[in-house]
């Protein structure tokens, strides 16, 4: 693993076990579950397209990629300057029903991290040096020509990785763009695509921060991981993993070893 994504936090949410095993053992997930994954990036496919078109761009290297991404922000810039911004986060669900209280708790943190590195990155915070350190990139690597080619019908003249990361940074920090103001969580069923419902999203900066903290403390190698607790057990019902989970496996023997030590005592 390079780096963590977005994703990879909020999984940390609904049970760092599970997230854990999804990492090492990826094909236990249940074919019909990647369909239904394969119906919810459909979805995502149409609305992306409500927006705008998808180009096709042959990439030859990481630096590549990433600069495809910086073209993307780059292009946005001019579309997203002025006004206010809302961050509308697009969930599919496999049944017509809304999400439960847990499910909506990772959702929620998802876009609130959204907005903290969003924000971060339009008020001057995203230092390019520091990003291609961190991602391990390689700053003077030749893009490919097809990459350059984008670049020239974006209004771009650049040759390296590093020039597509210098312009992306000072375009973010010198643009009109505004922080996002509202978060918004919309909920579609994968059937027809019919709208579930809306939720707004409070945004706690301070609460969001300490449990990303947290979450992260894992990654560090300051504490271990953490399944789910007792309480939330029901949700070893609905995973793939629940038949070798070792921290399922556990509590299970400790529940047992208190009841028998109350039994004799």
């Amino acid at each position: 693993m390079r780096y963590l994504s977005v994703t990879d936090i909020c999984s940390q949410v609904w049970c760092e076990q599970q997230m854990i095993y999804k990492m090492e053992q990826p094909l236990l997930i249940e074919p019909e579950k990647t369909a239904a994954m394969s119906e919810g990036s459909s979805i995502h496919l149409a609305r992306e397209l409500e927006v705008h078109d998808v180009v096709s761009v042959t990439t030859q290297t990481r630096e590549d990629r990433w600069a495809i991404k910086c073209l993307n922000i780059l292009a946005m810039i001019p579309v997203l300057q002025g006004g206010e911004l809302e961050l509308r986060e697009l969930k599919t669900r496999a049944t017509p029903t809304l999400p439960g209280s847990a499910q909506r708790r990772s959702h929620e943190i998802q876009v609130s991290i959204y907005k903290i590195l969003f924000d971060g990155m339009v008020s001057g915070v995203l230092q390019a040096d520091v990003l291609i350190q961190h991602l391990k990139l390689r700053p003077e690597q030749e893009l490919g020509p097809q990459v350059k080619e984008h670049a020239m019908k974006c209004g771009l003249t650049v040759s390296t990785f590093r020039d597509v990361m210098e312009l992306t940074c000072l375009n973010l920090t010198y643009s009109d763009l505004p922080m996002i103001d509202s978060l918004k969580l919309e909920y579609c069923f994968q059937g027809d695509g019919s709208l579930l419902g809306c939720d707004e999203v409070t945004f706690q900066k301070e609460k969001v921060l300490d449990q990303v903290t947290f979450y992260l403390s894992y990654w560090k190698g300051l504490r271990d991981f953490q399944g789910v607790d007792i309480e939330d057990a029901w949700k070893c019902r609905m995973c793939d993993y629940s038949s070798i989970c070792e921290w399922r496996a556990q509590k299970t023997k400790n529940i047992a070893f208190r009841t028998f030590n109350k039994r004799f005592k």
